[in-house]
C-alpha cells in the first residue's frame, strides 16, 4: 500500500512538469504547391518532444513572395509569437525563402534558430528550365517564376543570412525530369549545391528526395538536434 502511494506521488509530480521545451515555438512553413498538412508528421514529432508548434497553411500558388510574407506576418502577429521565449523556424523548401524574407522584414527579439529542408537558397535550374510554359505557370503559380538562377530571383536578392541556420537537403529523387536538367546532386527540384546560402551554421546532405524528405524519421531527428545544440548531429 505504501509503495503504491508512492507511485501516485512519483505520477502526479512527472504530470505537473511542464514539457521541456513549452516555452519555444516552432513555426512551421510548408513548401510550393503544398499545405500544412505535408507538415503533420513533423509537427506531430516537434510536439512530442515539448515544442509548442504552430504549422501555417498559406496559399503558394496564388501570390508572388512578398504578398505570402505579408500574408505570414499577419498569422504570425495573431499567434503572439511574441510572446514566446524563443521562435524557431523549420521549413520545407519555398517556406525557406519566405522565411528569408520574414526575417528580414522583422527583427524578432526572440528569435531562436532556423532549419530549412531542401531549400532553393540560391534558386532552381528546374525554374529556368520550364517557367515559360503554361503547364508549370499553372502548377505554381506566380511564384514558381521568382524562384530561377539568376541574379535578379528573390532567393538571390535576399542576400546572406545573419541568423543562426541549419540546412539539410536531399541527393536522391523520385523526379527523373527534374534530375535530368539539375547538374551534379540533387533532391529532383533543388540541387544539393544551391541548397547552401552564405552565413548559415551547419550544412547536411541526406538521401531522400524533395517531395518527402522534411518527413523522414532521421531528418526529423536533425531538425530537434540543431534547434537545442545549434549543430547537426
Amino acid at each position: 500500500m505504501k509503495n503504491q502511494s508512492y507511485f501516485f506521488i512519483l505520477v502526479l509530480i512527472i504530470m505537473s512538469i511542464p514539457p521541456l521545451h513549452a516555452d519555444d515555438y516552432v513555426v512551421l512553413l510548408h513548401g510550393l504547391s503544398r499545405s500544412s498538412s505535408s507538415m503533420k508528421p513533423l509537427e506531430k514529432y516537434l510536439s512530442n518532444q515539448g515544442f509548442h508548434v504552430i504549422n501555417i497553411d498559406y496559399p503558394s500558388r496564388k501570390f508572388p513572395i512578398e504578398l505570402l510574407v505579408k500574408n505570414i506576418a499577419g498569422q504570425l502577429k495573431a499567434k503572439k509569437i511574441d510572446l514566446a521565449n524563443k521562435v524557431h523556424f523549420v521549413t520545407h523548401s519555398l517556406g525557406g525563402i519566405i522565411t528569408r524574407w520574414y526575417l528580414k522584414d522583422n527583427r524578432l527579439k526572440n528569435l531562436g534558430r532556423v532549419v530549412m529542408i531542401s531549400p532553393p537558397n540560391q534558386g532552381s535550374e528546374v525554374v529556368d528550365r520550364f517557367r515559360k510554359y503554361s503547364w508549370y505557370q499553372w502548377i505554381t503559380g506566380p511564384v514558381g517564376q521568382e524562384l530561377g538562377t539568376d541574379s535578379a530571383s528573390v532567393p538571390n536578392q535576399l542576400g546572406a543570412v545573419d541568423f543562426e541556420l541549419g540546412v539539410i537537403t536531399g541527393n536522391r529523387t523520385i523526379d527523373p525530369i527534374g534530375s535530368w536538367v539539375i547538374p551534379g546532386e540533387d533532391d529532383g527540384r533543388v540541387s544539393v549545391k544551391l541548397a547552401k546560402i552564405e552565413g548559415m551554421s551547419d550544412f547536411l546532405v541526406l538521401p531522400h528526395s524533395h517531395a518527402f524528405i522534411m518527413s523522414r524519421d532521421k531528418v526529423m531527428a536533425q531538425v530537434v538536434y540543431f534547434l537545442i545544440n545549434g549543430k547537426f548531429q
